[in-house]
């Protein structure tokens, strides 16, 4: 005899309208001793996704744009007693999973028995239809496949102080001081990246390049797109933007990876809440353009903070490759380190091709906003910041004019 649970599911998941769901919301509010059934089938889902590339997340992030908060919350509680039956995680998924909203488990049949099932088998019919997705790393209960390079279990002290500079960087309401801590985060994010590279070549290491996932959300995803893919490049690495899932895959070395997770989240910050200072000016001048005025600024602070941002790694590499080039044994003498920072360039963008055989490269709608453009490229001069070096694909702008960027997608 068919259970309960496969009852349920037959017919609110295979289904479209809200009729599906109340049939199968009514059997499983008639049936509380299958509940704890219920819960599990919805861990299957979860499992299943992880074998079709998603992580965390991707998991959560997606079910919050398709659906709300509340079943957000519902995923990560499925996602938290999934993830617990493992001995070990893939890297990357125990900070996501630290994060995970609601602190879950979520109470069970809260409001009532009825709504609560609604909102589990609306979640089931999400997870159940979701596609397929390039890995980024192993699933877990898989053997690893050496995409990612794990990380150490300690954070190298380099990254511990570029984390804390960001991090004033941030709280401070004074420019100048965010841009002198940021200009400090810049030097040692250039040196991190390059002394990772010479390490990596002198101990002939056969690391390969990784990838990582960034969640690039509304509002005004593009300008967050065309930022992200500026401290991509701008860090050897190349990002490729998929705006139907909310996220861009980031591929490179696991050390300017990191940087570019720093990074970005750093300047996304500081550029919202100079947005957020600027905008406050204009409504007190009596404007009314609100949508406008951000979508410009944020495009504007993506493009002229991609031209710095090129600048500003290109400078840093020739520094490294020349400080020391009067003593050819040195490791980062000019017939080192450029060839070690060409080589890796050509791995991250062989992998880019072979996880991304079919991208395009998208140009996104320009500004409108003249003020919101200007205030967007003082935000972007307060805030420079720089990486170790110069990727191939970057396409945040060239910092002139009012036009879109292009970004692979």
């Amino acid at each position: 005899m068919e259970s309960v649970i496969d009852q349920a599911c037959a017919a609110a998941l295979y289904a479209e309208g809200d009729a599906a769901l109340d049939t199968g919301a009514s059997l499983l509010a008639a049936a509380p001793d299958a509940d704890d059934a219920l819960h599990r089938r919805g861990e299957e889902f979860v499992t299943r996704a992880w074998g079709r590339g998603w992580l965390p997340a991707d998991l959560v992030r997606f079910v919050r744009l398709e659906l709300d908060e509340r079943r957000a919350v519902l995923a990560a509680t499925l996602i938290a007693a999934e993830t617990a039956r493992y001995g070990e995680l893939p890297p990357r998924w125990r900070a996501q999973l630290d994060e995970l909203p609601g602190r879950p488990p979520a109470p069970r049949n809260k409001p009532d028995r009825f709504s609560y099932a609604s909102d589990l088998l609306e979640l089931f019919r999400l997870l159940l239809r979701l596609p397929a997705i390039e890995p980024v790393g192993p699933a877990p209960g898989t053997a690893a496949d050496h995409l990612h390079r794990p990380p150490a279990a300690d954070e190298p002290r380099m990254l511990t102080r570029i984390r804390a500079l960001l991090a004033k960087a941030e709280a401070t309401g004074f420019p100048e001081e965010a841009e002198a801590l940021t200009a400090k985060a810049q030097e040692l994010m250039a040196r991190h990246s390059i002394d990772e590279a010479l390490i990596a070549a002198r101990s002939h290491s056969a690391g390969s390049p990784g990838a990582c996932r960034i969640g690039v959300e509304p509002p005004y995803e593009s300008a967050k797109a065309i930022l992200l893919d500026a401290v991509a490049s701008a860090n050897r690495c190349q990002a490729v933007w998929n705006g139907d899932l909310g996220f861009s895959t980031v591929v490179g070395f696991e050390p300017d990876l990191e940087v570019v997770e720093l990074l970005f989240t750093s300047l996304l910050v500081q550029g919202t809440a100079a947005m957020t200072r600027a905008e406050a000016g204009q409504r007190a001048s009596g404007r009314k353009r609100t949508k406008t005025f951000r979508q410009s600024f944020l495009m504007a602070y993506a493009q002229r903070l991609g031209s710095r941002l090129a600048d500003s790694a290109e400078r840093a590499t020739a520094d490294a490759a020349t400080a020391t080039g009067a003593d050819p044994e040195s490791a980062a003498a000019p017939t080192v380190l450029l060839p070690v920072l060409a080589a890796r360039d050509v791995a991250v963008t062989e992998t880019t091709e072979r996880m991304f055989p079919r991208t395009t490269t998208t140009r996104v709608r320009g500004a409108t906003d003249l003020d919101g453009w200007n205030h967007g490229t003082e935000a972007a001069d307060r805030a420079r910041m720089g990486g170790p070096g110069k990727g191939h694909r970057g396409r945040g702008g060239n910092g002139h004019g009012r036009g879109g960027g292009e970004i692979m997608a």
